[in-house]
């Protein structure tokens, strides 16, 4: 057993982490602010003896918990239209609450997990993304207060494993989804499979020409807990490499649902990348991961759910 802290446990990933090490035997402390969760998706935990949950906001400081043998770092909204309502906290997290973090990882001899993303590379002038090209992103942006504190938070893992020693891991995430996604997340899959449900037309922003690489949870969190137990340093893309256009998931989605929902056109936000494609062929040598769950037989999945709880 090995005593594990998960920071942003009562979102998306974060959940779902804390259901996978629990399973594994581990024991694990839950941290989260509620910012941006009600706490819910941690409800089938509340039973369980191996699990603590402690709210708190890791820019303001890390809890006293010691004997800790890993920290994963999820605390940070992904959400665009949560972050994008919150750019100075998101930039606080990312900073102020990564060094904490860090720091406590360091006082504790623990490995540092840190959950970076595919929104490093900004809109990217190559594909697919390799761990190798820097990006292109518009750091005065709308979106930078997520997208840099993100590179930030690299930036500083980076500087702690230079300086300290520190035991540090980083991974980028692509659009990952599935269920316990919030229907109000802002992100695509949500969107369109809470839109055909409920019978309203499916958003699309921009002619849905641009391209995203969909990753199912349970895959995603093979490759994190991968990287967990791995002695890589990273960064490494974690994410699947099939490639689809905005417009080919909409219509996937309306043959699962059965919908007759129509689609309804919007401007492309600002600085929204037209291309994501992840390179992995780090993961696959390094970690021994590839993805296995492909984009029809998640969507089933995350349908089900959605059309259970919505």
């Amino acid at each position: 057993m090995s005593r594990i802290v998960v920071l942003g446990a009562a979102g998306f990933l974060g959940s779902h982490l804390c259901d996978e090490l629990i399973n594994h035997g581990d024991e694990v402390i839950g941290i989260d602010d509620l910012s941006s969760s009600s706490g819910k998706n941690l409800e089938q935990l509340e039973s369980s003896s191996e699990f603590r949950f402690i709210k708190g906001d890791i820019a303001d400081g890390m809890p006293k918990i010691s004997n800790v043998d890993a920290v994963l770092n999820f605390a940070s909204p992904a959400s665009p239209p949560r972050y994008l309502a919150a750019p100075i906290q998101t930039l606080r997290t990312g900073s102020l609450g990564t060094e904490n973090a860090l720091r406590f990882a360091l006082e504790n001899d623990a490995r540092f997990v840190m959950a970076s993303t595919s929104e490093i590379y900004g809109d990217p002038s190559v594909t697919p993304q390799s761990e190798s090209y820097w990006g292109n992103v518009n750091s005065i942006g709308e979106r930078s207060c997520y997208d840099e504190a993100k590179r930030y938070a690299e930036a500083l893992c980076m500087a702690y494993w230079r300086e300290h020693n520190a035991n540090i891991g980083i991974i980028r995430i692509f659009n990952t989804y599935g269920p316990r996604l919030d229907p109000l997340d802002g992100r695509v899959v949500s969107n369109f499979v809470c839109q055909a449900i409920q019978g309203h037309d499916l958003t699309v922003y921009g002619d849905g020409s641009q391209t995203r690489s969909f990753c199912y949870v349970d895959d995603e969190v093979r490759g994190i807990l991968a990287m967990l137990d791995s002695e890589e340093r990273g960064p490494i893309n974690i994410g699947n490499p099939v490639e689809f256009t905005i417009l080919e998931l909409a219509d996937l989605v309306l043959e699962l649902t059965d919908s007759n929902s129509e689609l309804v056109y919007k401007p492309l936000p600002s600085d929204d990348p037209l291309q994501r494609c992840p390179d992995i062929t780090q993961a696959q040598n390094l970690l021994n991961w590839s993805p296995t769950i492909d984009l029809r037989e998640g969507l089933a999945r995350t349908i089900e759910w959605f059309q259970r709880t919505l």
